[in-house]
């Protein structure tokens, strides 16, 4: 496999529970990594209800769905955790715990790659849609500082998906990842945007997802590898197209997204 040096933040900084369990203690409650919000069954329930409707209402509220992904995630995320350390890459990653922050790229290395490598067209996709990784939210409801790390893991790869699916970051490109990512995860968050986003789209384009985009989608999610077990800080002189091949993701449809 291909293989450079990675920018990866050291897993101390990723936020170690000291000795005792807690990073601190503040009336009784128990911060389990820094920027944890110990929360109770019920306050994140109100929390899910609240975050799930601004976000159906305005589905760029990313902190909202950030805050969604965290309170409704917690029967899911022990799998996905399981999944990479059941996987000597995944369980690498666990173990390393990278960051993909513009602080960790080496973004001129990047942008000088060839055409068609992960990194180069990683980089494209951030500059062609002007968004940036250090817009993902740092995790703070999860109440177990490794799941912590998992659901900043999906969120921080989130763009990577889009590279390795074509899609852009339009609704119908949102919609589109979120199908891919609801079958790989079974994260609700996921699931809502997938099920809800389409009532944002055109008539036009909800032929276009339904005839070419949808089918494509749940079936590259259904055959694709987890897409948490790959170290992608460690591919990025690898192809777009051969990665692809070895997930098990197959070639976008040739339609116009």
């Amino acid at each position: 496999r291909p293989s450079t040096a990675t920018h990866a933040a050291p897993r101390a900084a990723a936020g170690r529970p000291a000795e005792d369990g807690c990073a601190e203690e503040q009336e009784g409650c128990c911060h389990l990594y820094p920027g944890h919000i110990p929360t109770s069954p019920l306050q994140k329930a109100l929390l899910a209800a609240g975050s799930a409707l601004t976000a159906l209402y305005d589905p760029y509220r990313h902190d909202m769905v950030a805050v969604l992904g965290e309170t409704t995630g917690c029967l899911v995320l022990p799998s996905l955790r399981d999944k990479m350390k059941h996987d000597p890459e995944g369980y690498r990653i666990l173990q390393e715990r990278p960051r993909i922050r513009l602080s960790t790229l080496d973004v001129n290395r990047l942008r000088g790659l060839p055409d068609g490598t992960l990194g180069r067209e990683y980089i494209r996709f951030l500059e062609d849609n002007k968004v940036s990784p250090d817009t993902r939210m740092p995790a703070k409801f999860v109440d177990d500082e490794e799941l912590a790390y998992v659901i900043q893991r999906y969120r921080e790869v989130h763009d990577l998906m889009h590279t390795l699916l074509g899609m852009p970051t339009n609704m119908l490109g949102e919609v589109v990842v979120k199908w891919f990512e609801a079958i790989q995860t079974g994260l609700p968050m996921c699931v809502l945007g997938a099920a809800f986003g389409p009532v944002r789209l055109s008539a036009r384009k909800l032929r276009v997802l339904a005839t070419e985009l949808l089918p494509w989608a749940i079936q590259s999610g259904r055959n694709a590898n987890c897409i948490l077990n790959i170290y992608y800080e460690r591919r990025w002189e690898q192809t777009v197209e051969s990665l692809r091949e070895e997930i098990g993701i197959f070639p976008p449809p040739a339609v116009r997204v």
